[in-house]
């Protein structure tokens, strides 16, 4: 079994342009076959956790990319720095609750998250009629 057998089944919920969402399904064990016959692995709390940092991490990522918008200018939309995002987008932390309130806020869009047993999805949803356009109002630029 490789690594890459191992992550999160990350797999896209809908199909409507204006919602960029993933979601992230878990098992709680993994069978490992190997040459002396197959053990059951219990996944560890912190692995299936990590899942969800990636999952919204990558949530961030697909709506800023549909913006067209660099890591240094949603950090600078979202009064963060540029490393926190990138952060943020590769997993490596999780924001807390104002942290998202503001991505969700410089990202045009408002934040479902569905955490149901060992599924989570994050879904940026875009605000109707809200598109980005060539120039806004503070100086920033986004492209659709």
């Amino acid at each position: 079994m490789s690594a890459n057998d191992r992550l999160p089944t990350l797999v896209p919920v809908n199909t409507n342009p204006q919602v960029s969402t993933v979601e992230n399904s878990r098992r709680k064990s993994t069978t490992v076959n190997g040459g002396w016959g197959s053990e059951t692995v219990e996944e560890s709390q912190a692995y299936i956790e990590a899942g969800y940092a990636f999952a919204l991490g990558l949530a961030v990522y697909d709506r800023r990319t549909e913006l067209g918008l660099t890591q240094t200018e949603l950090a600078r939309r979202a009064e963060m720095t540029q490393p926190q995002i990138s952060n943020i987008e590769g997993g490596d932390s999780v924001p807390t609750l104002p942290l998202l309130t503001r991505l969700a806020k410089a990202l045009d869009a408002s934040l479902t998250i569905d955490l149901e047993g060992d599924t989570s999805a994050f879904a940026f949803n875009a605000h109707d009629g809200h598109q980005p356009d060539e120039s806004s109002t503070d100086g920033r630029t986004s492209a659709a």
